[in-house]
């Protein structure tokens, strides 16, 4: 029996998708469950898989093709085997029509192409050498000086040709660099551009500024240095810092509140909840998934669902509704090393925390110097909601409540 395999039903904020990959060719066995496309959006991955035991027996969107919520991508027989099910006319003359195409044009280097455009060349008409019978600079090179070697001209222009004139010999001995200097060119991925598209938004419509404090680390890791691993041993999860600063940023947003709105139009909307919104590095680039009701969590049940949001990040399992709202974001740099940096607010938040690495400074303490583990942190709030006061007592706020942990839990 003949099944639809349709994409999936998309929410209200995302328009369309792209069919990323299939995991099944045309007359393979299919399991029940087993995966068979990927259809990515600008948020997310979302998955389809075998609806029973058959064959897929028809791709009618290949790859790259952009597709509708619940448009059909393919066609499924439930209970065929392996070879049982006939591929589709239209894959058939999609498949030699991409096999005569090969065969017209041979493939091209960058540099080759670029040679071969300047030249006027037909590049079917060159003898590719490289690797799969792509065409390399060097056979661009060889076809032009054969093509100047057996070029007809009259006797009489040979007799009286002088050295000067010999201009496509000067072009033949043009210099060739050693060995191939490949170029690759990959589309941007729907979640990439997506970035790139709100970054710039941010940038464009937000007057963004930035204001930096340090924060002296020493007795947040002397507290995780005693009680980290008590802290696995009863809740299952390791303790790290970003749990510290997602507590202190509650806080700090309860006093004041302003950090935590956002314009909307002509009005502001001041949030009574705290969902904060956590930057984490994907294979597919950033993404933000959100802490909800943060105010209402331990620090192990925030350190738990940020493992979790990690893993689900990197198998690209992350749903649409983890990333969607946020009333505040922080990002740590400081995983990868950053010293210092500007981070970009995400729209509509009006603030984001940037942390950097911990490094060891020599600081001045009741007139004496001594060798402390600080770090920089960078607030970016937007001009338009937040006063230069707004955003600097905010981080000091923060700075207060690290640097003496004991203020979290006395609310002073």
């Amino acid at each position: 029996m003949a099944t639809e395999i349709k994409a999936p039903t998309f929410p209200e904020s995302v328009a369309d998708g792209t069919v990323a990959t299939w995991h099944k060719k045309p007359g393979e066995q299919c399991h029940r469950d087993e995966l068979l496309v990927d259809i990515e959006t600008d948020k997310v991955v979302l998955e389809v898989v075998a609806p029973a035991d058959g064959v897929l027996s028809e791709i009618i969107r290949p790859e790259g093709e952009v597709v509708l919520s619940s448009e059909v991508v393919g066609i499924f027989e439930e209970g065929a085997s392996a070879g049982t099910a006939p591929a589709s006319a239209e894959a058939t003359a999609a498949l030699a029509a991409s096999s005569e195409a090969v065969n017209e044009e041979p493939i091209l280097h960058p540099a080759a192409r670029r040679m071969a455009d300047e030249k006027g060349l037909d590049p079917a008409a060159i003898t590719g050498t490289g690797k799969g019978g792509r065409v390399t600079k060097e056979d661009v090179v060889r076809h032009v000086e054969g093509g100047s070697q057996v070029s007809p001209a009259p006797v009489s222009a040979m007799a009286t040709a002088t050295p000067a004139a010999s201009a496509p010999r000067v072009e033949a001995t043009a210099p060739v660099f050693a060995g191939e200097r490949v170029e690759k060119r990959v589309a941007m991925t729907r979640l990439r551009a997506k970035v790139a598209e709100r970054l710039v938004q941010a940038q464009q419509h937000a007057a963004m500024l930035t204001t930096f404090n340090e924060i002296n680390m020493k007795p947040v890791m002397e507290l995780r240095g005693q009680y980290k691993d008590v802290f696995e041993k009863r809740h299952g999860v390791r303790l790290g810092f970003m749990s510290f600063f997602v507590k202190a940023c509650v806080e700090a947003l309860r006093r004041h509140p302003v950090v935590n709105a956002s314009i909307d139009g002509n009005d502001i909307v001041y949030h009574g909840y705290q969902d904060i919104g956590v930057a984490v590095s994907s294979d597919r680039g950033l993404v933000v998934p959100v802490l909800r009701n943060t105010e209402d969590m331990s620090l192990a049940d925030i350190e738990a669902k940020i493992r979790e949001f990690g893993k689900k990040a990197m198998d690209g399992k992350l749903g649409i509704d983890e990333m969607t709202g946020g009333t505040f974001t922080i990002s740590n740099g400081g995983v990868f090393g950053s010293l210092l940096s500007t981070p970009i607010l995400n729209p509509p938040q009006s603030a984001i925390l940037g942390m950097h690495k911990i490094q060891e400074r020599p600081m001045a303490v009741n007139g004496k110097v001594e060798i402390l583990p600080m770090m920089y942190l960078a607030l970016s709030y937007d001009h338009r909601l937040l006063d230069g006061k707004d955003a600097v007592t905010f981080l000091v706020t923060i700075k207060e409540l690290l640097e003496d942990p004991a203020r979290m839990l006395l609310d002073v």
